[in-house]
């Protein structure tokens, strides 16, 4: 008698079934992939909330920060945990170190330095994870094709087993082993567009950063005289034309309303 044929709908060539006869191996391939599918888009996400937290600081920054009297009442303003308050204290706490330092060395040096350090730590943090997304587009197509050459040695097994190639020996091997090739890919190449778009938003904050650390020391050393134009501050027609993250020239004050004729 023929044997009853198989269930309406059912597949004995889907990806259940593969793992079943790939045994601890396919599974335990496909686990790895998977935990390294869904720790990417971890990252991916919680980077993006962390780099968009930045990006609105920054422009809160550009919209009220210079227009403070002083700059601790202007740190003020700024969230405790963010990036730029903590450019600010450090810088601040730099500027009140050096006044106390027995040999005390260039107060522009000095502030340097601490401008340096504080955005290396930020650059730190915001790069914390991206590592884990190069492993993961670097190695996960050869996490697959590990998996590809266990199911066609399988294949090449049954097939030696069976004495001839029918397609009933090897589609369950061969099926699983183009599966494990599509999941590398398939986990490999969003973490190389999400290692590469996140690298790309990191470069351009920082590019921010170091523009209003710039702005912070010629304040700081021009005892408040420098100070960056704000956004719509100027006219077209003024003299005061030049691009809005430019500081001042040294001893002018672009954000002071204009004296009256005559004025002392």
């Amino acid at each position: 008698m023929q044997a009853a044929p198989a269930a309406a709908g059912s597949n004995p060539y889907g990806l259940i079934p593969a793992l079943q006869q790939g045994g601890i191996i396919a599974i335990s391939v496909f686990a790895v992939l998977v935990l390294m599918s869904v720790f990417s888009f971890y990252i991916l996400f919680t980077k993006l909330m962390q780099q968009q937290k930045i990006i609105a600081q920054g422009r809160k920054v550009r919209s009220s920060f210079w227009n403070s009297p002083n700059l601790r009442e202007a740190a003020q303003k700024l969230e405790t945990r963010s990036a730029y308050r903590s450019i600010v204290d450090d810088a601040l706490l730099a500027q009140d170190q050096h006044g106390k330092l027995t040999d005390p060395i260039d107060q522009h040096d000095w502030m340097a330095n601490s401008r340096a350090r504080s955005q290396g730590a930020i650059n730190s943090r915001l790069c914390e994870g991206l590592a884990f997304l190069a492993t993961v587009g670097s190695t996960a197509p050869f996490i697959g094709l590990f998996g590809t050459v266990v199911g066609i040695y399988r294949a090449l097994i049954k097939i030696g087993a069976a004495g001839q190639a029918s397609i009933d020996a090897v589609a369950g091997p061969v099926g699983e082993a183009l599966i494990m090739t599509a999941l590398g890919l398939v986990v490999a190449v969003p973490a190389v567009l999400a290692y590469n778009w996140l690298i790309r938003r990191n470069k351009s904050i920082m590019e921010d950063l170091a523009a209003f650390t710039n702005d912070l020391h010629g304040y700081l050393m021009s005892a408040g005289a420098v100070k960056p134009r704000m956004a719509g501050a100027p006219s077209k027609g003024s003299a005061q034309t030049r691009s809005g993250a430019a500081p001042a020239q040294p001893g002018s004050e672009p954000l002071r309303t204009a004296q009256p004729t005559g004025a002392k």
